[in-house]
């Protein structure tokens, strides 16, 4: 669903345990119920200088936890930690944050969240940064299928049996060399094993409780450890908000549809500066030159490189952050205009293309997500569900579905998503644009419902996945005066203003807040 492949630079990243189902509900029914067997105290966590240039008071540490949780005296893995220390002479304790994914590293994002915070905010807290089990410099790491999206892939659209066919074997290939790598790891990976992690991670930091800042999948992940510990919440703070009622196949086929509609917004944005790229005055027009782009790459892969797949992949990451449309709307000019593949090639070289990481990134996010639900094991029904949604949204839904697949192969039991509704919680906040693909705008209004007394701050007209703490200011106060109080209210603000071409001529600074922000978040993360 949130899809966290790492792409090149600018973008560092690409926006759904070992426990019977009946377990996990037993322990989400009794929120404060203790493993069977206590496990062992664990050992004050040692912080060592790891600074960086731009974060230059950042901590590094580990934790090791169970990797079964209802065996803690069994095998011990490794989480990686990264803190910002408070330096108020009071403190709220540690704000614990994370970037989605699932399969993002949070790390960084622990120095960008305290620096982007007023100064007065982050002094008051212990901004803590953390790689979930599976995860970058967590151990083990996973990692299936090295090469999984090297290009040139088959045409994500099946137009006939032998695409299919070929798209099939490549997405089984994976689940059954995930299942060769990892088997003894595999069931122990999902969110609610994440979350028991988030409660050994507040144990080693010896806090009564803990504050959350998550976005994207880190909404649902800060969610179900609401869900089973209540009374350990301080303040949490959701960013583009997970429909938890649809996890996982569900919320898929939603998003499949507000990407296109994304897609489309960046085609009129397009056809709105008719000026600049040639492309046609008229959204549909501009529209039908994309998709015969589309068609051209299919017949022959642009550098030898972009085929249709890897096309879909290069301009989704617009669906996630505007900022990218000026790069993308270049490229696309002049490869349909100027007929020069070079700048679409240097696009998927910055957008689309892979490093070595997203394998491990990917590996997650599968491993997660067909971990937490049931998926479909009968291929007709991914069939055509997915011709369904293609006939009305087909940007990127066969895209989609190739990318979850795995899921109907699978090799662990999958186990049945929690019920998040909460009434035990302090006040928490919420946050979500209107226009957000990734995670669709209902999804914010469901958890609104399940989380009572939670207040959700809307960006009208506000496309962009991840909002605050990327330079809308109005949304930046709300979650400030929110880590500094605890009192929220549903609240609208303004979005931020749509690019300018001249952008695309000149590149984000590294310290933009946009740009930062979704360098970090990244998309399919």
């Amino acid at each position: 669903m949130l899809h966290p492949v790492t792409a090149r630079t600018p973008v560092k990243k690409r926006a759904a345990v070992l426990l019977s189902i009946s377990t996990v509900v037993a322990a989400l029914a009794s929120p404060v119920t203790a493993a069977p067997v206590p496990a062992p105290a664990p050992a004050a966590l040692r912080w060592a200088d790891c600074a960086t240039p731009r974060y230059p008071t950042l901590q590094c540490a580990s934790l090791t936890v169970p990797l079964d949780h209802d065996d803690p005296a069994g095998r011990r893995i490794a989480l990686a930690l990264t803190r910002v220390p408070h330096t108020a002479a009071a403190s709220q304790g540690p704000l614990l944050v994370n970037p989605g994914g699932p399969g993002g590293s949070g790390r960084t994002l622990a120095g960008y969240v305290a620096s982007a915070l007023p100064k007065d905010v982050a002094a008051q807290y212990d901004v803590i940064g953390f790689d979930p089990r599976g995860v970058g410099r967590s151990e083990p790491v996973l990692d299936c299928g090295p090469g999984h999206f090297n290009p040139v892939r088959p045409d994500s659209v099946p137009r006939d049996a032998r695409t299919e066919r070929a798209n099939l074997e490549r997405v089984r290939s994976f689940a059954e060399s995930c299942q060769a790598r990892h088997a003894d790891v595999l069931p122990y990976i999902g969110t609610v094993a994440a979350a028991r992690d988030i409660e050994a991670v507040r144990t080693a930091l010896g806090a009564a409780r803990i504050s959350y800042f998550g976005y994207s999948y880190g909404t649902y992940l800060g969610a179900v450890y609401a869900k089973l510990h209540p009374d350990r919440v301080h303040r949490l703070v959701l960013d583009s908000v997970v429909d938890p009622n649809g996890v996982w196949y569900e919320d898929n086929l939603a998003q499949d549809r507000a990407f296109d509609a994304r897609h489309k917004a960046f085609l009129a944005w397009v056809a709105k500066h008719d000026a600049t790229y040639r492309l046609g005055t008229g959204a549909a027009e501009v529209e039908e030159r994309w998709y015969a782009m589309r068609e051209a790459v299919r017949a022959t892969p642009a550098g030898g490189k972009v085929g249709p797949a890897e096309l879909e992949d290069t301009y989704m990451p617009g669906g996630y952050y505007d900022g990218y449309w000026p790069a993308l709307a270049e490229a696309f000019a002049a490869y349909a205009v100027a007929g020069d593949p070079k700048p679409l090639v240097s696009a998927y070289e910055r957008f689309g293309a892979v490093e070595p990481s997203a394998g491990n990134s990917y590996s997650v996010y599968t491993a997660v997500q067909c971990r937490d639900s049931a998926w479909p094991r009968d291929w007709n029904r991914w069939r055509a569900d997915t011709w369904r949604t293609h006939a009305v949204a087909p940007f990127m839904t066969w895209n989609n579905a190739w990318y979850n697949a795995p899921c109907a192969f699978w090799p662990t039991e999958s186990l049945r998503a929690p019920d998040v509704t909460n009434t035990g919680l302090p006040p928490a906040l919420l946050l979500a644009a209107t226009e957000d693909a990734a995670t669709p705008f209902s999804g914010a209004l469901s958890m609104r419902d399940k989380l009572k007394g939670s207040a959700l701050v809307v960006e009208e007209g506000g496309g962009n996945h991840g909002v605050a703490l990327s330079g809308n200011t109005c949304l930046d106060e709300k979650v400030a005066a929110y880590l500094r109080t605890g009192k929220a209210a549903d609240a609208a603000c303004p979005a931020q203003p749509a690019p300018k071409p001249a952008a695309a001529t000149r590149a984000a600074a590294p310290s933009a807040g946009g740009a930062a922000l979704h360098g970090m978040l990244g998309f399919r993360g």
